[in-house]
């Protein structure tokens, strides 16, 4: 993939799951790259510890509904790196449960990370951005934004929220050189999905007019994508990396 540099990318959330493997790929590709999340996990303090990595990686525990710890760290990222020029807001939770019976605890929760979380984020970064007169934010959304399902109403609601924060977001940081789209992802091979039963599992594959999960691959390949000087004239979009499945 041409065109992507060494400019710094914040991706929160990077301490498993998509948000690691996006880690692994910016890095791969060249990219100085920050991220944080809750708490730490053996993989993102290994990859911390790699003395290859050590002035193009870093990593801190911060919580993402924290409005005074999202500045402080993308102030240092900033002030480190002196740019940020691309950020993907991969940070979520999904608590499943029909919404009558939902704790309010995990309501709230839900809203305050998802969309709460990628707001603080987003206007932190976009401070940066805007002096420089470039960059590039990527939201990572869901199909359920886009298709109903039982029992992700919150979720859905986040995610749905997202993605006219994208458009919206698009609209307004145009004009300083600034792109913003979302990717929706469908079921792609992670942990939630190797809950599932087999025969879930068969179902939804099944229902997939590609005929298979997405690997993890397909989902970081399209961020990147849209990260890079490729996408340049792309902006405002929901891309959806499903294997078709909401056709």
């Amino acid at each position: 993939m041409s065109a992507i540099h060494d400019e710094p990318v914040i991706v929160s959330g990077g301490s498993r799951g998509l948000g690691l493997a996006l880690v692994r790929a910016f890095l791969a590709s060249g990219r100085r790259v920050a991220t944080f999340s809750r708490s730490p996990t053996p993989q993102i303090q290994a990859l911390a510890a790699e003395p290859a990595q050590h002035d193009r990686f870093h990593w801190e525990q911060v919580d993402g509904t924290n409005a005074a710890a999202i500045h402080d760290f993308v102030g240092a990222i900033g002030g480190k790196w002196g740019d940020i020029g691309a950020l993907v807001n991969n940070a979520g939770i999904g608590a499943d449960g029909l919404l009558a019976l939902m704790r309010q605890a995990d309501v709230e929760r839900t809203i305050s990370l998802n969309l709460g979380g990628t707001v603080l984020l987003t206007q932190a970064c976009c401070k940066w951005m805007i002096r420089a007169n470039r960059g590039s934010i990527v939201n990572v959304s869901s199909v359920n934004a886009i298709r109903g399902h039982t029992g992700v109403a919150v979720y859905s609601a986040t995610k749905a929220a997202v993605d006219g924060l994208t458009r919206s977001l698009a609209r307004e940081l145009g004009p300083r050189g600034i792109r913003v789209n979302s990717v929706a992802p469908g079921y792609f091979e992670s942990d939630m999905v190797k809950e599932l039963s087999d025969a879930a599992r068969e179902r939804i594959v099944r229902r997939t007019p590609l005929g298979r999960m997405a690997q993890i691959s397909d989902i970081t390949n399209v961020v990147q994508f849209l990260v890079s000087d490729q996408a340049a004239f792309v902006t405002g979009q929901v891309i959806v990396v499903d294997g078709g499945i909401t056709c």
